[in-house]
Formats: C-alpha cells, structure tokens, sequence
C-alpha cells in the first residue's frame, strides 16, 4: 500500500516503535511532521528527512480545528463500543480529540486491549469510516530506576511541595524519584498533560486524594498516560482519572484554577541568567517545546502555585566527558523553551534556587550554589567575565556541599514553624534587610562596625557559601 501513496504528510505528537515511512526510499511517498520529536523520529528531523513544528500543546489542537494544518484523515485507537455504540480514545486523548472533530475521514483501530477511559474521551462508532480489530498490547514503558542523583533531586523538590498542593511532572526517571519522594504528604492533587506507574502508588496509599483541588476535586486530570500493562489496568474504567483534550488541560487559564499548582520540568541546559534550553543540544533537536510553559505559566499564575525546572547537575557526553548544565551562556543555536522572565524555581542534586524577581547578580550566585562543585569556579570567573557578578568574590568559599545534615525544624512558642539552616549565598538581601533593622548600639556591641557597612560592599556577604 506504501508505494501506491504519493506525497503523503503524516502528522503526529510523539511515536514509539520504528517510524520506517521516515526511512529514505520512502521519501516520495511520506513525510512527517511531529510537533514533539521522540526517538525514533530525532535522527530523520536533524538530517531533514522529516519536519518538526515547534508549538506550545495548549495551542496545537487549534491547528487542527482550525484548519491550518488540514486533516484529511484521523489514524485512531479506540477501545471496543459499550452497548451504546461509543468507543473511547483511552490512554491518548490529547491531541486526538481535535484530530477525530476535524478530519472528514476517520479510521479506528478497535483494539480490545485499549482500556475504557473515562472524561472527554468518547466517539461514537458511527464517525468512523472503517474500522480495523486487534487485540494488541499496547507500547509499554518501563519505570525507570532513580539513581542516587535523581534520589537528591527527588527530595529537593518534594520539599516545596506542600500538603494539598496539585502537581504536573512527565515521566522518567527524576519525575519518578519526586513522586516517590511524595509518599509523607497529605490530600495532593493532581492535573498534568502526562503521567505514569509512579501515580499508582500515591493513590493506593492515599497520599494523592484530589480532596484540596479547587478545579475538579477528587480527580486526577491528564491528557494522556504511558507506563506499564498495571497503569492500563489501573486507567480502565477508573472514576477517579479523567482524560481531557491538551487545549483545555495545557491552558494556562485553566492550570492556573488550580491553587497551589507546582508544576514540575526539567532541561537540558540554563545559563546563569536563568534561561531554559530543553528541546535541543545546540542545534541538534532532540525533543520539543512540549508542554513545559503551558505548565511554567499556569502554575505561575496559580494562589500559592511553583514552577519547579529540575535536572542533574551535570551530563556525560557520548566520549565520556562530564559537562555542567548550568552553564554561562547557551549553546549556539539552543532554544529557550522558558524564558528568564518566566523561570521559578530550578533544582539540581546540590539544592534549590528561586530565581523568579531576582536580579542577574542574585540568579548567577543562586545557581552557582546548586552547580556540581567542580564547574563552580569556572562558572564564578564566567560570571565575573560576563559582568553577573562583582570582581570582588573570591573563589574562598566555593564549598564543596551545603550541610545539609545541619538544617532544623523548629517549632516557636506560637506554634509558627521555622527552619533553622546554614548561611546560604542567596541571603545577602535577607542579611542585609536583617542588618538594618538591627538598633545602632546592638550592631556596634555585636559586630563592632558602624550599621552603613553592610551595603558597603555588595557582594561581600555572599563569601561564605557558594
């Protein structure tokens, strides 16, 4: 049948498996256009012989709807038709539902493993034009084991989630390690375009109830889920997950409803003034824009919500060379998925850093402070040479690690919680705010200089602590 197609585009989000109609002696038969580059797509999109449109997904099914990009047919997997005639869409609503509205044609494959979701996620059988049975497992994606860093980074993050927060994150290995990392609060949430095994076990026990949600309580909200045979049990018929289309779960309107939304990313790379490359190496694509600042700024938007960016420290390259993720400037050629203006929290193995309504001096110490100790000097002269910085830091306190271990909870005689920690770089302001509300006699008899010299020096207070 391929060769009886000519001049054929085949528009999709992101595929698993082998996409042979990107292979060469199909060139004039097919060509893909993928609005988020997977695996199997990434080899074919950087040597052009496929296509690639970078688009937040909250604005994607608009495409469609509105004929921009014109369907002409909707290639579907459905679940079989309950006894009213209506298949659902299952594990994959997102994009689709625009895609079954607008196409004239559509075709199903009726595959009687696809579980029966629940939501906006229903066709009836007679918008088919044909149908095609299976009964076929569907792709499976194995939970990926957290290493140690991604432990770290797991616990990082799970420490600004606060009881009763709703929560996005993706799948992987550092989203995995976050949700473990969940397991000791109370009544989240959650709504998020994706979402994988590691929800099961914060339903099972509890922990994620959907009671405090202000949008849709008691329900899990998504687009799509991939994972495991488990996950597909565990979606099938479950009145407490409801599968939506991306142009109303990605609105940022509609995320920011949620309050304390915490929406969790992660990057490939951020320069020291805070910009988010993660859709390429360079000018190498790997991924896509995605979902990420759909989420950055419906969260951002959301009473009491985060926007958490977190990634390890540092990469290994292909020839084994360790390299720093925070770096000075982007790579030519990068693309900036979240701007500096747009950018909250960001998260390594070695801390937090919130970057949000912070000067360009403040954000390069900040992230300095949570970069791999190795690249630290070389990103603190970076710093120095790009003018983030004063010349007069020293490389005296590039501490190896942040005692961790030293910090407290404490609880005061009016009950408001505290916690008691080391100096950190990013507190200069705090100590200079603290500085002057001090009376003149009490900083003479404590640090025998007159008040004024705190602002004396800007800068001179971070040399305790990178």
């Amino acid at each position: 049948w391929a060769g009886k197609l000519a001049d054929t585009e085949i528009v999709n989000v992101l595929t698993l498996g082998v996409a042979l109609y990107t292979e060469e002696h199909f060139a004039n038969h097919f060509r893909s256009n993928s609005f988020f580059i997977g695996p199997n797509l990434r080899a074919a999109v950087n040597e052009c012989r496929a296509d690639y449109t970078p688009i937040f997904l909250s604005e994607l099914p608009g495409l469609f709807r509105r004929g921009q990009i014109p369907l002409d047919y909707a290639l579907i997997q459905v679940s079989p038709p309950d006894q009213h005639g209506y298949c659902s869409l299952g594990v994959s609503v997102d994009v689709v539902r625009a895609a079954v509205d607008s196409a004239p044609h559509v075709i199903a494959e009726v595959n009687q493993q696809m579980p029966r979701t629940l939501g906006d996620s229903f066709v009836h059988v007679s918008r088919f034009e044909a149908i095609v049975e299976s009964d076929r497992p569907l792709p499976e994606l194995e939970p990926q084991q957290p290493d140690e860093v991604m432990q770290r980074i797991g616990r990082h993050v799970a420490d600004l989630v606060e009881d009763g927060s709703t929560i996005q994150t993706g799948i992987g290995g550092i989203p995995d390690a976050v949700l473990a990392c969940l397991m000791e609060k109370h009544d989240l949430g959650m709504h998020t375009e994706m979402f994988s095994d590691g929800v099961i076990k914060l339903v099972e026990t509890g922990v994620l109830t959907g009671r405090k949600k202000s949008l849709h309580p008691g329900k899990i909200v998504a687009t799509f889920c991939i994972g495991t045979e488990r996950l597909y049990r565990f979606v099938h018929d479950n009145p407490g997950i409801e599968f939506r289309p991306t142009e109303y779960v990605n609105d940022p309107f509609v995320i920011a409803q949620n309050e304390k939304m915490v929406a969790i990313n992660s990057a490939i790379e951020i320069d020291l003034t805070g910009q988010v490359c993660a859709d390429s190496f360079g000018e190498y694509f790997y991924s896509g824009i995605g979902g990420q600042m759909d989420f950055v700024r419906g969260a951002s938007r959301s009473k009491g919500g985060k926007a958490i960016i977190a990634m390890p420290s540092t990469a290994t390259l292909a020839d084994g060379t360790v390299i720093s993720r925070i770096v000075p400037t982007l790579r030519p050629g990068a693309g900036v998925v979240t701007t500096r203006g747009d950018v909250g929290y960001v998260v390594t193995e070695w801390g937090s850093a919130y970057l949000h309504g912070k000067n360009l001096r403040e954000r390069a110490l900040a992230l300095i402070s949570i970069s791999h100790p190795d690249f630290r000097k070389e990103l603190l002269h970076a710093a120095r040479e790009r003018r983030l910085v004063t010349v007069d830091l020293t490389e005296l306190s590039l501490v190896p690690r942040y005692p961790e271990e030293l910090e407290e909870a404490r609880k005061l005689p009016d009950g408001t919680e505290v916690l008691v920690r080391p100096i950190k770089v990013t507190d200069e302001s705090l100590i200079r705010e603290f500085h002057y509300q001090l009376s003149e006699e009490t900083v003479s008899r404590r640090y025998r200089r007159p008040q004024g010299v705190a602002a004396s020096r800007p800068g001179s207070s971070c040399e305790r602590g990178l």
